[in-house]
This record gives C-alpha cells, sequence and structure tokens, in this order.
C-alpha cells in the first residue's frame, strides 16, 4: 500500500487548522488517515513553537517505511531533523512567456519610432531656424561684392 504523510485540513472557513497524517495515497484529502502524526495552525505566528506539534519519533518511522511526505510536510519534517528536503530550482519560473515577450517587443518598437519621429521633428524645427540665417549670409555677401566692385 501507498502511503503518504500530508495535510488533513479541519477548521472553520478562513481559519484553517491542518492535522499532520500519514494516509493511504489514494485516500480523500480529509477522509480515511492511518494515523495522525501531528498538527499544523498557520494561523499562530512564525516563532511560535505550537504551529507544528509533530511526532518526530513517528514520523521516522514512517519515512522508513516508505511513506512519502508531500512539499510542504516535507519542510516541517526537515526543519525537525526527520528527513532532508530537496531543494527545487526552476529557472524558467520567472520568465517571461511568448506573448508578453512580443508585447513587449512591440512597445520597444514603437518607443523607438516615437523617438525617432520626436528627432526628426526637432531637426525639422531647427533646420527653418537656421535656413533664413544661412540665406541671408549669401545676399549680405552678394551686397559686399557690389560695395567693392
Amino acid at each position: 500500500m501507498a502511503t503518504s504523510i500530508r495535510l488533513s485540513r479541519g477548521g472553520s472557513k478562513k481559519r484553517p487548522y491542518y492535522r499532520i497524517v500519514v494516509a493511504d495515497s489514494r485516500a480523500p484529502r480529509d477522509g480515511k488517515f492511518i494515523e495522525r502524526i501531528g498538527s499544523y495552525n498557520p494561523v499562530l505566528p512564525k516563532g511560535d513553537e505550537k504551529r507544528v506539534v509533530l511526532d518526530v519519533e513517528r514520523a521516522k518511522h514512517w519515512v522508513a517505511a516508505g511513506a512519502q511526505p508531500t512539499d510542504r510536510v516535507a519542510r516541517f519534517l526537515d526543519a525537525a531533523g526527520v528527513k532532508e528536503r530537496i531543494v527545487r530550482n526552476n529557472p524558467n519560473k520567472g520568465v517571461p512567456g511568448q506573448k508578453a515577450k512580443d508585447r513587449a517587443e512591440d512597445r520597444a518598437t514603437k518607443l523607438a519610432e516615437a523617438e525617432e519621429a520626436r528627432i526628426a521633428a526637432e531637426e525639422a524645427a531647427k533646420a527653418p531656424a537656421e535656413a533664413p540665417a544661412a540665406e541671408e549670409a549669401p545676399a549680405e555677401e552678394a551686397a559686399a561684392e557690389q560695395a567693392e566692385g
């Protein structure tokens, strides 16, 4: 029989309380279990000693018998020194999906086009202001040449 060490929920709505139980892996979460080996009260502060109560000897017995703890219970067992938990690493967890990457690329393209248009508008605004000054200079030079000649 495949057994697991898991949490069985109790308590009222929005006030959870869990029993740490050893159960057949096919049994429902809050259903029939083989043995209760502890409790977990997430409402209590993290430093409280009654937040996680665990019968370490029975936990060691069940782990030796082949019971597989769930992820949350494995954390409790690791803290109690019963079974070392394998730390998982998912480097792709924070990577955006393909659609988000496409949206970011489109946004960057639009920003680049807007920046180019702004620069072109600034240059166009500067060019007419410089153009009359450039046109006046040849007229002045022509007047100066006529005066000399």
